[in-house]
């Protein structure tokens, strides 16, 4: 089967286009490259082109006889949708309503969507599941939680199944290093932390000291790209013979705080990380953390990759091997490849 896979060249989405191609579909990526990268489009063919662009949608339908849809292209910095919220509703919300209509044209059945936990808001109570009230605190939950809601209807007049995957924090990478995190502007804690270790900048903020938790720093549940990928893929599958929609958490049931993540990015460097308190940011909750017990229940799976130890030595170990390319290239002073050893700064930084 050929499934089209929407921002295919992004993060999550070239490691979920890893997954199912290793399951016998092909993926095909659809991609406007704004974030993507090139060099992530390993697995299938390639359509350079974005979601809204309706006459693409139909042409890369007919042309690959797409048998179902897989939905990450999407805007996702919190920050900035709290300052310009337009663009993320004509990004995420018109171009997502263009997909589906398309879609129902071509009788295309099936739909994974990338959700977030940030259709959630704020915590009632922790941990979160799937029956916790939606109420979004930013432009970009909110806009996640209306395809959500449009997807409902979707399927109430047309018979669209549908699985909505509401991720906590996806982190760490392939862990045959293939394919790995790189986003521009980086916000991410984890390819923060480090790159602080890598000498690539200065130093990491920890934003919040205060916090009622163990150590004072915010805790979130981190879940491995790659088990990610794998839900992904046993979600489609279940639409495909023919299960009832799914809404789903993906997670681990487990918090680690920001200064778990450095001091794990510190024992795997062996480099000690500049970290400053700075202020809280408006708007983040003490604690984040899935119930999965239903992704479990419903799909028999079980996160394989998402210990801390594990999501920090794969995404560590990717990012020294494009350290490692840099230097190949520019000739640059730069850090063995050999995982765990220390690694010295570049020399024009």
């Amino acid at each position: 089967m050929n499934i089209l896979v929407t921002g295919g060249a992004g993060y999550i989405g070239s490691h979920v286009c890893k997954a199912i191609a290793e399951a016998g579909y092909t993926p095909v990526t659809l991609d406007n490259f704004i974030y993507g990268h090139r060099w992530a489009v390993k697995w299938g063919p390639l359509v350079e082109g974005d979601v809204a662009d309706t006459a693409l949608l139909r042409q890369t339908f007919g042309e690959y006889e797409i048998d179902a849809v897989m939905h990450f292209a999407a805007y996702a910095y919190v920050g900035e949708s709290m300052a310009a919220p337009g663009k993320y509703f004509r990004n995420n919300v018109i171009s997502t309503i263009r997909l589906l209509d398309a879609m129902v044209e071509h009788d295309i059945g099936s739909i994974v969507f990338s959700s977030t936990c940030a259709s959630y808001g704020l915590p009632e109570r922790v941990p979160m599941d799937e029956r916790h009230t939606q109420r979004p605190v930013n432009p970009y939950g909110e806009s996640k939680l209306f395809i959500e809601r449009a997807l409902h209807w979707y399927s109430m007049a047309h018979g669209l199944r549908v699985a909505a995957l509401r991720y906590f924090n996806a982190a760490g990478a392939d862990p045959d290093a293939e394919i790995g995190e790189d986003h521009d502007p980086e916000t991410h804690l984890i390819p923060l932390v480090i790159e602080a270790a890598l000498g690539q900048r200065s130093h990491v903020d920890i934003y919040g000291s205060d916090y009622p938790t163990p150590d004072g720093s915010a805790i979130r549940d981190y879940i491995h790209v790659t088990d990610l990928a794998t839900a992904h893929e046993l979600a489609l599958e279940k639409l495909l013979t023919g299960t009832e929609n799914l809404f789903l958490n993906l997670g681990t049931s487990q918090g680690h705080s920001v200064r778990e993540v450095i001091a794990k990015v510190e024992q795997l460097s062996g480099m000690k990380i500049d970290a400053r308190l700075a202020p809280r940011r408006a708007g983040d909750p003490a604690e984040l953390v899935a119930a999965t017990g239903l992704a479990a229940e419903v799909l028999g799976w079980k996160p394989g990759y998402s210990s801390l130890e594990t999501i920090v030595e794969t995404a560590l170990n990717w990012h020294m091997k494009q350290v490692q390319r840099v230097s190949e290239h520019t000739k640059l002073k730069t850090a063995t490849p050999l995982y765990g050893a220390r690694v010295p700064l570049l020399t024009s930084q």
